[in-house]
């Protein structure tokens, strides 16, 4: 009876874990915003099968927006490239501190790194322990490349038909979800100065820069804020 039994407990207890629960919780918030993705590919003068390379290949919503709105504006392919990968920058820095806790090698560290978004890497850093951190993210991760592409595709071969996809209000089920990992961790003073700081420079430097820019400098900030109790307690 004993033996029969010990195989389903890895499994049952991975079903019953949080983690993959709000992994999939957001990857389907933000998996079902990919048919906008699709349907401003097309509007921007892609084939299905284009849209669907980048949701495949690039694997990156802000900067898959940012390659469609250059193309739809008449601008240069190399414009286009240039503006998505200065938005796909941030994913770096998170895998840096993704590398450190996933711990993973060959196949599966490609794979990680494929993986590594904003919302893998909320769900995996909100976790109390290291366990449900590894499944977190490729729960999130997972889910959220699998809807993400499929809903691509639906809204590359509906087009024009569907409408403008903001007016069913799937962007702002993507923030709510991404808000909802983020609140739980704004507690005291450092973690709130540090939010708003991030969303002040961003508001402030977004209408003067180009796209990519405010990002990456709320980033930059937050990286500097975050080493800096470090560095006074070394010394």
């Amino acid at each position: 009876m004993t033996s029969a039994a010990s195989p389903a407990e890895p499994t049952n207890g991975l079903l019953a874990s949080p983690a993959l629960r709000q992994g999939v919780a957001v990857g389907i918030a933000t998996g079902l915003y990919g048919i906008s993705c699709g349907a401003l590919a097309v509007a921007a003068g892609l084939s299905v099968e284009q849209a669907m390379a980048t949701s495949l290949l690039l694997f990156s919503g802000g900067s898959q927006f940012a390659f469609f709105g250059v193309i739809a504006a008449g601008g240069a392919p190399v414009a286009a490239v240039a503006t998505s990968t200065l938005l796909g920058v941030r994913n770096a820095f998170y895998g840096l501190q993704m590398a450190r806790l996933l711990n993973v090698r060959g196949l599966r560290k490609m794979a990680a790194a494929h993986l590594t978004i904003d919302e893998s890497t909320a769900v995996a850093v909100s976790q109390p322990d290291l366990r449900q951190s590894t499944i977190g993210f490729w729960a999130t991760g997972i889910a959220v490349f699998v809807l993400w592409n499929l809903m691509t595709l639906v809204g590359a071969l509906l087009g024009d038909a569907m409408g403008d996809p903001r007016t069913y209000g799937l962007d702002a089920a993507a923030a709510a979800a991404f808000l909802a990992l983020l609140w739980p961790r704004l507690r005291g003073f450092d973690p709130l100065a540090t939010a708003a700081g991030a969303v002040a420079l961003t508001l402030i430097t977004a209408p003067a820069l180009p796209a990519g820019i405010p990002i990456l400098i709320a980033v930059l900030a937050a990286v500097i804020v975050g080493l800096l109790p470090r560095r006074a307690a070394a010394s």
